[in-house]
């Protein structure tokens, strides 16, 4: 019996929980905090919004669904796997021109812990994290083919930068071009709520700034701007949602360690 078929079976795989700001968060409780893509969907008067898509372990998309007279725009906040996986389920695909690239051609994701280096789980496993062989606690109904698998091409339909706006009717939301994580993250915010999806550049939990790809300095620009948004609420690419006072301890945080760091 295989790894795999010796775990108890998950079923739902995806979970829902609605937020106090009209946000839904679709997560896999199944997927270890590292991998655990926080999926928001956001209803809108003439459009929705998606903000990420987990890692296509099983389909998302019958969880955000959108009224049949209205469009849905699934939007990556960078081109990581565990962000992108789902993204192939949706017909309009938004993200940043920099990784635009890398989502129109297959790529590769894994739920084995062998599968990413020091750079990626030291920072989670120094700040307590505890790691198994797979980076799953229970197979999806109907199982898995394998541990490491292919994220299917899903070509943007439409590329996003700073400044631009994406218009759900009755709320508009600002892109943020946010790079240090990645070179092409994104946030998304809205002024008139203090709303904002800020994908992988913060969250409440371990940033990573030492993957390939990642910038130090432009994260501390990104930092420093982030910590200037009169915000409500922050709702991150993973673990949970959090207000202003704690951004702005967790941007203190990054900035002095960083700044110290590189002898600023």
């Amino acid at each position: 019996m295989s790894t795999l078929d010796a775990f108890p079976v998950a079923d739902p795989w995806f979970v829902r929980e609605q937020m106090d700001d009209g946000v839904t968060l679709v997560t896999e409780p199944a997927v270890h905090p590292f991998l655990r893509c926080n999926v928001w969907h956001v209803r809108g008067r003439d459009a929705d919004l998606v903000v990420d898509t987990a890692m296509d372990i099983r389909p998302l998309r019958p969880f955000v669904e959108r009224k049949p007279d209205g469009e849905l725009l699934a939007v990556a906040t960078h081109a990581h796997p565990d962000h992108v996986g789902g993204l192939h389920e949706f017909e309009q695909r938004a993200i940043h021109p920099a990784e635009a690239d890398v989502v129109a051609r297959p790529g590769l994701a894994s739920v084995e812990t062998a599968h990413y280096d020091g750079t990626t789980i030291g920072p989670y496993e120094s700040a307590g994290y505890e790691f198994d062989e797979l980076l799953i606690d229970h197979r999806p109904e109907g199982g898995m083919d394998a541990t490491v698998y292919e994220i299917r091409a899903a070509k943007a339909t439409r590329l996003i930068d700073d400044g631009d706006v994406i218009d759900l009717g009755d709320r508009q939301f600002e892109v943020l071009h946010l790079p240090g994580h990645s070179p092409g993250s994104i946030g998304l915010w809205e002024p008139a709520s203090g709303v904002l999806f800020s994908g992988d550049a913060l969250y409440d939990g371990p940033l990573l700034d030492e993957l390939d790809g990642s910038n130090v300095d432009d994260y501390l620009t990104t930092i420093a701007r982030l910590r200037e948004l009169p915000v409500s609420v922050v709702h991150g690419g993973h673990e949970r949602s959090f207000g202003r006072d704690r951004l702005i301890e967790l941007c203190d945080e990054y900035l002095g360690r960083r700044s110290h760091t590189d002898g600023r």
